[in-house]
């Protein structure tokens, strides 16, 4: 299952699969009309002659211009996808490649012009000249007068897409829909009964000691996905516990722990390979299954906006608006405990994110890279204000409020002007005073 997820993965991100799709329907497409005209071309003639009455000459003269041109503008789609790539690569993060490559106007209309082209080139060797035996596919010639029109419009909206999809707010954005879709997907359920933001299960307190039999890691590479549902059983199945070493998202060394199994022997070779292959292992990583991932791609794009050689603010504050954006959205969610219960007995030990950590990897080194930056420390306390109105949890109300103190004192450590300080100081009080405040919002959405 994680093989299928991960080739179907790649399938979405590569350049090759939707167009090599639309390069075979053009050829279904261009053998039917072939078809088509052969049956009753002089029909076609008949009716149409100004439409369809081309000669041989002519019907080749029209299918080479338009495949010559095709390949050149597939040249040029070509050139501006790699340039856009460059751009992004250098002005954000290499991280949000994949997101341009599972771009679908760009997979479509590569595909559309290389249709085109194959289009014509499968109509013009049917062309027959000459009186006796000669033959002109009079529908499949006007036919590709219109794709040519359709390739220019294609063109048209591609440069279109590309001006738009280069500007940072549109990348950030990008991602932070797809991090909050992740955020949905994997924590769908509201605060609610139970243990919540990883919270130690006080059982786990009075488990006796345990002979822990590693398996190890087959392939080196970062955890895009585990499998959950396959470690239980197994773990059901051999009456055991299974715990996690490395979680997703983390990066792993051949022949290190991956998981441990409570077993007094190794554990079979069989158990092994079910294991392993329980967890997909590649070279990057993902946002199937790791939100942390696309909050961490912000957070790049935030410290090069933030970098002495870029020192773009504003980028850098649209970053915090939409990492508190996301952290809005997880506030009021439950995380579930990282034990696994089946029947009463503690099947599964995992490793996963808490809100503690998601806030962590959002604001830490933001903070660490906002040294007198008035603007980005006042766009942090905003976004932790905002967080917390959404949310009565009060361990999650202690971590953001944390959080506040700790820009508070990265502001009283590095802002010098005494206008600043002043301003700063003003806001901070506020958001202290909120945060003293229950959120009566919150509290009436969560009951």
């Amino acid at each position: 299952m994680n093989r299928l997820k991960r080739f179907g993965s790649n399938l979405r991100t590569s350049f090759w699969f939707v167009p090599t799709l639309i390069v075979a329907l053009s050829i279904v497409l261009a053998v039917a009309l072939i078809e088509a005209d052969y049956s009753g071309s002089q029909q076609w003639m008949a009716r149409w002659p100004r439409l369809f009455g081309a000669n041989a000459a002519g019907a080749r003269g029209v299918l080479t211009t338009i495949a010559g041109s095709m390949m050149a503008v597939v040249g040029v789609t070509f050139s501006m996808t790699l340039v856009t790539l460059a751009l992004a690569s250098s002005q954000y993060t290499s991280r949000i490649l994949r997101n341009f490559m599972r771009d679908r106007v760009t997979q479509v209309v590569l595909g559309i012009f290389a249709g085109i082209f194959t289009y014509c080139l499968i109509v013009l060797r049917t062309i027959r000249g000459g009186e006796a035996a000669g033959f002109v596919p009079s529908l499949a010639v006007s036919f590709s007068v219109m794709l040519a029109i359709g390739g220019i419009a294609a063109l048209i909206y591609f440069i279109h897409h590309i001006a738009s999809s280069i500007q940072a707010s549109s990348i950030i954005a990008s991602v932070a829909d797809e991090t909050m879709a992740a955020i949905d997907r994997l924590f769908p359920a509201a605060l609610g009964q139970g243990p919540i933001d990883g919270e130690e299960d006080q059982a786990l307190l009075s488990l006796p000691e345990r002979n822990w039999q590693a398996v190890p890691v087959k392939d080196n590479g970062y955890v895009q996905s585990v499998d959950n549902a396959t470690l239980l059983r197994l773990a059901q199945e051999h009456k055991t516990i299974v715990r996690m070493e490395r979680g997703i998202g983390d990066f792993v060394v051949h022949d290190t722990a991956l998981a441990s199994l409570a077993l007094k022997d190794p554990p079979e070779k069989e158990i092994v390979t079910a294991m392993q292959a329980a967890y997909s292992i590649s070279r990057h990583r993902t946002l199937e299954q790791d939100a942390a991932f696309g909050i961490r791609q912000i957070v790049d794009m935030a410290l090069r906006a933030l970098s002495p050689s870029v020192n773009d603010t504003t980028t850098a504050v649209m970053c915090v608006d939409y990492l508190g954006a996301i952290l809005a959205r997880l506030a009021s969610r439950n995380i579930p405990s990282s034990h696994r219960y089946e029947d009463g007995e503690l099947r599964v030990i995992t490793i996963g994110p808490s809100f503690a950590s998601l806030v962590a990897e959002s604001f830490d080194q933001i903070r660490g890279s906002a040294q007198a930056n008035v603007g980005i420390m006042l766009r942090m306390l905003g976004a932790l204000q905002t967080i917390a109105s959404l949310t009565t949890s009060p361990c999650r109300r202690r971590i953001l409020r944390e959080q506040v103190e700790c820009v508070g004192e990265l502001a009283a450590r590095t802002i010098e002007s005494a206008y600043d300080r002043k301003r700063f100081e003003s806001r901070l009080l506020q958001v202290r005073e909120a945060f003293d405040t229950a959120p009566v919002l919150a509290q009436s959405k969560e009951v």
